[in-house]
């Protein structure tokens, strides 16, 4: 018997079932980073449409940590009002929601800061003093309370993808000499500084981070770092540890080093390295995203102890109901990830939807 579609907890959530919606951004708040009716009704329909848990698409937490443009915020109580119409639209369908709070680092624009001096397509950010760094931190402790005043159900880290946790975790773009640089462990600093702070902010509401397995880039962030990381960050109590991959600097022919050895499992693109974070940090929760399309592949990923949750992200573009459909004997999701939902014709231009006619 499959444990897929049984309820499951993290830490006192109780959720319906092992699904997870991973966090899409939409690219489509005002430019008050105040997201807008038409993200409501998206997230009300994932919350119908049966998820077990819903990732709100990442928030920035400071003014100076925006990623891009109609990128969502959690950096001021003005945008409280709205997010939290989003999460009673969620709970009405009996749903569950975290916030994902999420800092740019050398991504924002025009003033791009990271842990240190970094260069990649033509532009330059510079290094952040001591006092940004702290003041990052408690940026993230300011969100994660606004989280909870929105109505969201626990925060989760963004620590993966080349923003800005996953920046100071890499030796790649984290070339700093003090005591945030250098070694894993002083480049860890600032995610476990995070970590304290949201922590003391929310008690005993579930507290995830998305981390990578792999930066993907021949002197970043390593599977070996990850483990460590990972092992770090359970043992400070974290509650759900969700297995990604991508940072700065990466190259596509080094994925294939994060692949599974089962060929039953070779759709997912980082079950190989989740295999080993999940060796060295169980039991903490986790969850794996990138890849799950056919039924079989959840069910085995779940029933053979790889992941507790099964966690997606361009599926629920297409299916917001996939969970129900699934259920109800569908075999496989109906997405073939050709990207037209991320197309720079219409990402950002339109609400997050499925182009695919």
């Amino acid at each position: 018997m499959s444990h897929l579609f049984e309820s499951y907890r993290i830490r006192g959530l109780s959720l319906r079932n092992r699904f997870m919606r991973s966090a899409t951004t939409s690219y489509w708040a005002d430019e008050e980073g105040i997201v807008k009716d038409a993200h409501v009704r998206l997230y009300r329909s994932l919350a119908r449409g049966g998820v077990g848990l819903i990732v709100k698409g990442h928030l920035y937490v400071a003014d100076n940590g925006k990623a891009h443009t109609g990128m969502a915020g959690i950096s001021s109580d003005t945008q409280i009002p709205m997010l939290r119409k989003l999460t009673d639209a969620v709970h009405e369908q009996g749903g569950r929601i975290v916030a994902q709070i999420n800092h740019a680092g050398v991504v924002h624009q025009p003033d791009r800061a990271g842990p240190s001096e970094y260069s990649e397509g033509g532009w330059t950010a510079r290094e952040m003093t001591v006092d940004e760094i702290e003041a990052a931190i408690q940026a993230y402790g300011d969100a994660a309370e606004r989280a909870m005043q929105a109505g969201f159900d626990g925060v989760q880290i963004h620590g993966a993808h080349g923003y800005l946790v996953s920046q100071f975790l890499s030796r790649h773009v984290n070339r700093r000499t003090d005591r945030w640089g250098g070694s894993l462990e002083n480049r860890m600093r600032f995610l476990m500084e995070v970590y304290d702070e949201v922590r003391g902010r929310v008690g005993n509401e579930p507290v995830l981070i998305k981390m990578n397995c792999d930066d993907f880039s021949p002197d970043g962030f390593t599977v070996d770092d990850s483990v460590k990381a990972a092992v770090a960050i359970a043992k400070k109590g974290i509650d759900l540890i969700e297995v990604s991959g991508g940072g700065r600097g990466q190259q596509e022919a080094l994925r294939a080093r994060a692949r599974h050895s089962d060929p039953a499992l070779a759709d997912l693109a980082f079950a190989g390295h989740a295999s080993k974070i999940r060796d060295a940090t169980r039991p903490t929760p986790m969850a794996l995203v990138y890849g799950f399309r056919k039924l079989d592949t959840m069910r085995k990923a779940v029933d053979m102890g790889l992941t507790d949750m099964v966690s997606m992200s361009r599926p629920f573009i297409r299916e917001p109901d996939l969970v129900e459909r699934l259920q109800s004997g569908q075999r496989e999701v109906s997405c073939i990830r050709c990207d037209a939902c991320s197309g720079s014709d219409v990402f950002g231009k339109t609400m997050l939807r499925c182009h695919l006619e």
